[in-house]
């Protein structure tokens, strides 16, 4: 009999799609209650460290170079009081195939829907996931179909997502193009039922697995070719698989470098306005993705997410979005390397915090990405006038107004990063979890110890948090 395929009665499904379509059942994790078992959601995947770069390398994905950005590190040094500014190096994740530390993601993802048996894989998004999984499903011999939230309702889409259609199409897959709304999940599940394919998601536990090896690489090449750890690691910050991947990555490693969280402020754009859809000029790694999925992490496309900001996250800062144009350009002025923008939202944070810490400290910018056609800040900048953006010179600090201007610093000593409160972030995050019970009367001993573990606090914080919100 034929399955109804009208939208309450696929989401009504959605449990049972993805139990299919990941070969893992989420339920053994639970508690009962607000609790799951992160730790084994993680260790499910079977696979160690060495096994993941194994399966990395077979389809020149990892060992990408460190770089020590030298120039700019200088320009940091001209705003900085005497003997501060620390040496900035960025890892150059765009030498993955497919150009983005994504690749990570989808290699280990696609090899183990082929270990499986799984005839094909499917991912949503709009970014560069999507080439990623085109790319590596192509390698390892694997059908792909890419959902991407591209246009508005007047069937206008972003030069950056098209671009990255462009890429997904080249490598062989079917890319499944969208309007922004609730449709991206509801397609995503219909065309697992019908395929059959794996859920190669960006949240399940092989994706975030996958980037692990980026943080211990990192502190294996900085004590190679510096003779040290670093004392920062700057990671981009958007869904929270980069950043939860490079932190638990960085501590198989025995490296206990300060892990940063950077996003591009976007406060006042809804990510889901079809009006304000093409009003921002950057379309990952901002505050529309960031501070929903700190305070909510299992609002994606898998039961439980296994990107986990608050556990690892020791601070969030932002930047503004002619901030993250002007580093892209001096990058390639100064440096000589064109890369795209989302990588450059953690190199344009680590210009100004690297004015904060002494010269002798080194702060690892996590990635870079590929650039060209759509994906470059030029056609961003004229998409962006073309939609009524006033682009100008100014003080970002003073004067930005997402979805009204895109404000370029008239100095680079005016790039400042700004840091978010991460105190309220955990608070939000603690409401929202209890807000799934029926009552914070429920919790259990083990409910607290996990909150406390989620938010990287104590079990003193979230009761005195339940305390202060009336709970």
């Amino acid at each position: 009999m034929a399955l109804a395929k009208d939208y309450d009665s696929v989401m009504a499904r959605s449990n049972e799609i993805m139990k299919e379509a990941l070969g893992l059942d989420y339920t053994v994790f639970e508690s009962g209650s607000v609790a799951f078992d992160y730790e084994a959601l993680m260790r499910s995947t079977n696979y160690t460290i060495e096994e993941i770069n194994k399966i990395q390398s077979r389809t020149g994905v990892g060992n990408t170079p460190l770089l020590e950005l030298r120039n700019l590190t200088a320009l940091a040094r001209k705003y900085a009081k005497p003997g501060y500014g620390a040496r900035i190096f960025v890892k150059d994740e765009a030498a993955n195939a497919s150009g983005s530390f994504k690749a990570r993601r989808a290699a280990c993802a696609v090899a183990h829907a082929k270990r499986l048996g799984y005839k094909g894989v499917v991912a949503a998004t709009s970014g560069n996931y999507g080439a990623a999984v085109a790319s590596q499903a192509a390698m390892q011999g694997l059908k792909s179909i890419i959902v991407q939230e591209c246009y508005d309702s007047q069937g206008v889409g972003q030069p950056e997502i098209i671009e990255k259609a462009r890429a997904c199409e080249a490598y062989g897959a079917e890319v499944v193009q969208l309007t922004v709304g609730p449709e991206l999940f509801y397609t995503m599940l219909s065309i697992l039922e019908d395929t059959g394919f794996f859920n190669a998601s960006l949240y399940s536990p092989y994706g975030i697995a996958g980037i692990e090896t980026l943080g211990y690489e990192i502190a294996m090449q900085c004590r190679e070719q510096i003779g040290k750890d670093p004392e920062m690691v700057l990671c981009t910050y958007a869904g929270g698989g980069m950043l939860t991947g490079t932190a638990r990555g960085l501590l198989k490693a025995g490296c206990k470098a300060q892990v940063v969280g950077a996003s591009i402020d976007l406060t006042g754009l809804h990510m889901a306005s079809d009006s304000q859809f093409n009003k921002k000029s950057c379309t990952t790694g901002h505050t529309g993705f960031g501070v929903p999925h700190a305070s909510d992490p299992d609002n994606c496309d898998t039961p439980r997410s296994a990107g986990r900001v608050l556990r690892y996250m020791d601070r969030y800062v932002t930047v503004k979005q002619g901030d993250v144009m002007y580093i892209t350009e001096a990058l390639a002025v100064l440096e000589g390397l064109e890369k795209g923008p989302a990588g450059n939202t953690s190199l344009a944070a680590a210009l100004s915090l690297a004015q904060e810490m002494p010269e002798d400290q080194v702060i690892v910018v996590s990635e870079t990405e590929y650039t060209g056609a759509g994906k470059h800040i030029q056609p961003q900048m004229t998409f962006a006038k073309h939609n009524g953006i006033d682009i100008r010179f100014g003080d970002p600090n003073k004067e930005d107004k997402p979805g009204e201007n895109l404000i370029l610093p008239s100095d680079p000593g005016l790039i400042a990063a700004q840091d978010m409160d991460l105190g309220h972030l955990r608070k939000s995050y603690i409401k929202k979890a209890v807000a799934k019970v029926a009552s914070a009367a429920e919790l259990t001993a083990e409910d607290l110890a996990y909150l406390a573990d989620e938010t990287r606090t104590d079990e003193q914080f979230v009761k005195e948090t339940l305390a202060e919100l009336g709970l």
